[in-house]
C-alpha cells in the first residue's frame, strides 16, 4: 500500500461547488483520493504516511488532452508555413515513411512532454488520417506512454476514402508497398483493442476513431450545402462497421467532423457516429440545425484554437458540452495546455465577441480538466480532485517572478501560469515527476531515441530540403528556392 499526504498548498479542486482550499491538504491511498480538507486537520488524521510540503505551490486536476495526433511530436515544423504544404508532407510521410521504432520514439517524446506540462490524460489519434493497418504502431505508442505512467487514449480506425489505401511497411528493413482494405483496417483496430484496451492498470485505453464521421464529403474543411446532400453507401457501411465494432469491444468513439457532415450522419439514425459514447473535434462552420443534432444526441465536441469557424458559444448555449484540445504538436503546436486554453479565450474575446465575460477563468480551466474528462466518459474517474477519485495531481510552482503576488488563483491559471510551471506530477497515486525532474523515463535517453528516429524519417521520406529556414532574416515572402513539397511515387500510383 502506497500512501502520499500533500500539505500546505492551494488546492483548486473543480468539485461540484468548486472549492478552492487555501493552505490545504490532500491524502493519497494507493491510486484514490481518499481525503481532502484543510491541511492541520490533514495532518492530524493522517499521520505516518509521506509528505510532500506543497507551501507556495498549487495542486490541481491533472489536465486532459482529448484530441492530439501522435506522430506529430517527431516531424513539428516541417512544412509549417503553409497549410496546403503541411498537408502534402504528413499523410504521405505517416503512410510510406514511419517505422514501428518510430511510434514508440514518439510515445516517449510527446509523453514526456506532456508529462512536464501536467498533462496527465491524452488522446493520441495514430497518423494525421487513422493508420491501423500495422497494430505495432499504436501497441508501441501505447507502451512509451505505460511506462512513464500517463494515461494514454490509443485512437485507431479506418482512414478515409480512398478504400482501398496504399500503405508502405518496412518491418524487414526495406520498403514493401501494400493495398489495405476497409475491413483490414477494422482488423487491425480490433489488435489493438485486443492487445492494450485497460492495460497499464487501466490507464491505456483504446477508442475507435474513422477520420471522419462521413468520408464522402471534404475530409478537413466545411463542406457547402450543395456538396453534402446525402449519404453514399460508402458512408454508410463506415458508420455501420465503427458502430458494430464499437459494440463488441465495449470501447467509445471518436472522429472529426466538419459542416455538412453532422447533418448528412443524422440521415442514418440508426448507425450515425453521433451521441453520448461519441466526441467530435472541429466542428468548423457547423449550422445551427447542426449545433441543435449535436445536442439532441448528446455529442461532445472538442476544441483546438484558434478554430475560428468553430461556433463554441453557440453550442455551449446550446447545451453542447465543449472542451478544449491541442489537436497534437505539429506543425506549429505544442502540448501546453494552459497557452492553449489562453488562445482559445483570446480567440473568443478578441476575434469573435469583443466580450471579455466569455469563457471566463474558471469555465476555460473547466474545458481542459472535468469538461475534458467528460468528453472522454472519465469524469467519474479524473478531471477534479474529490475524495474516491483517481489520484491524478498537477503541483505547480508559484514562486516565480510572473505568478507573483500568490492570489486569485483560477486567474492565474487561465492568465500566467506556463506549463513550465509545473513542479511535481501524480498519476493513479504515483509520483512520475518531483521538483520537475522526471523519476520514470531516461530523459535524455528518450530524446535520443526521438532525435534518432525523426532524422531517420526525413532521410527516408527525402523531406532534408524541409528543414532549413526559409527566407531567414527577410520580411517579405521570398524562398531561397522554391519550396515544394515531395510526394512520393507509391502514394499518388
Amino acid at each position: 500500500m502506497s500512501e502520499l499526504l500533500l500539505l500546505h498548498g492551494t488546492i483548486v479542486t473543480v468539485d461540484g461547488t468548486r472549492r478552492i482550499i487555501e493552505d490545504g491538504g490532500l491524502a493519497i491511498v494507493d491510486d484514490r483520493i481518499v481525503d481532502i480538507g484543510a491541511a492541520d486537520e490533514l495532518a492530524q488524521r493522517h499521520e505516518g504516511k509521506k509528505v510532500l510540503d506543497c507551501k507556495g505551490k498549487m495542486l490541481i486536476p491533472g489536465l486532459i488532452d482529448a484530441h492530439g495526433h501522435a506522430g506529430h511530436a517527431l516531424i513539428r515544423s516541417i512544412g509549417a508555413d503553409t497549410n496546403a504544404l503541411w498537408m502534402r508532407i504528413v499523410t504521405p510521410a505517416y503512410y510510406h515513411y514511419v517505422t514501428r521504432d518510430y511510434w514508440y520514439a514518439d510515445g516517449l517524446v510527446s509523453g514526456l512532454e506532456r508529462l512536464r506540462a501536467g498533462v496527465t490524460t491524452g488522446a493520441s489519434i495514430i497518423t494525421s488520417m487513422p493508420r491501423s493497418d500495422d497494430p505495432a504502431f499504436a501497441i508501441n505508442h501505447a507502451r512509451a506512454y505505460d511506462e512513464i505512467g500517463l494515461r494514454e487514449i490509443v485512437c485507431v480506425g479506418p482512414a478515409g476514402l480512398p478504400w482501398p489505401q496504399t500503405v508502405t511497411r518496412w518491418e524487414s528493413g526495406q520498403p514493401e508497398r501494400r493495398q489495405i482494405s476497409f475491413e483490414e483496417m477494422i482488423e487491425g483496430a480490433e489488435a489493438v483493442i485486443d492487445a492494450v484496451n485497460g492495460s497499464g492498470d487501466g490507464r491505456i485505453n483504446v477508442f475507435l476513431t474513422p477520420f471522419t464521421i462521413v468520408p464522402s464529403v471534404e475530409p478537413s474543411n466545411a463542406s457547402s450545402p450543395d456538396m453534402a446532400v446525402n449519404l453514399t453507401a460508402d458512408d454508410r457501411m463506415q458508420a455501420r462497421r465503427v458502430r458494430e465494432t464499437a459494440r463488441k469491444w465495449g470501447v467509445r468513439i471518436h472522429s472529426d467532423a466538419f459542416a455538412g457532415q453532422i447533418r448528412m450522419a443524422f440521415q442514418d439514425k440508426e448507425n450515425a457516429l453521433l451521441g453520448p459514447d461519441v466526441h467530435l473535434q472541429h466542428c468548423w462552420g457547423i449550422s445551427h440545425e447542426e449545433i441543435d443534432i449535436l445536442a439532441e444526441t448528446g455529442t461532445f465536441v472538442t476544441h483546438a484554437p484558434p478554430g475560428r469557424s468553430t461556433p463554441i458559444m453557440d453550442m455551449m448555449a446550446r447545451g453542447v458540452p465543449v472542451a478544449i484540445t491541442s489537436d497534437g504538436a505539429a506543425p506549429s503546436r505544442h502540448f501546453d495546455m494552459f497557452q492553449v486554453a489562453r488562445i482559445a479565450q483570446q480567440t473568443q474575446h478578441i476575434l469573435h465577441n469583443h466580450d471579455r465575460y466569455l469563457l471566463p477563468p474558471g469555465k476555460l480551466f473547466e474545458m481542459i480538466t472535468i469538461d475534458a474528462a467528460r468528453a472522454i466518459g472519465m469524469d467519474h474517474e479524473i478531471g477534479s480532485l474529490e475524495i474516491g477519485k483517481k489520484a491524478d495531481i498537477a503541483v505547480i510552482d508559484m514562486r516565480k517572478p510572473h505568478l507573483t503576488p500568490n492570489w486569485m488563483p483560477v486567474h492565474r491559471l487561465a492568465h500566467q501560469v506556463l506549463g513550465s510551471d509545473v513542479d511535481t506530477v501524480i498519476v493513479d497515486g504515483k509520483v512520475l515527476m518531483e521538483g520537475g525532474r522526471v523519476l520514470t523515463a531516461d530523459v535524455q535517453s528518450a530524446l535520443d531515441e526521438g532525435e534518432k528516429e525523426a532524422r531517420a524519417l526525413v532521410e527516408r521520406a527525402g523531406l532534408q530540403d524541409h528543414m532549413h529556414e526559409p527566407g531567414w532574416g527577410k520580411l517579405h515572402r521570398t524562398f531561397e528556392k522554391p519550396v515544394i513539397a515531395p510526394v512520393p511515387p507509391q502514394y499518388n500510383q
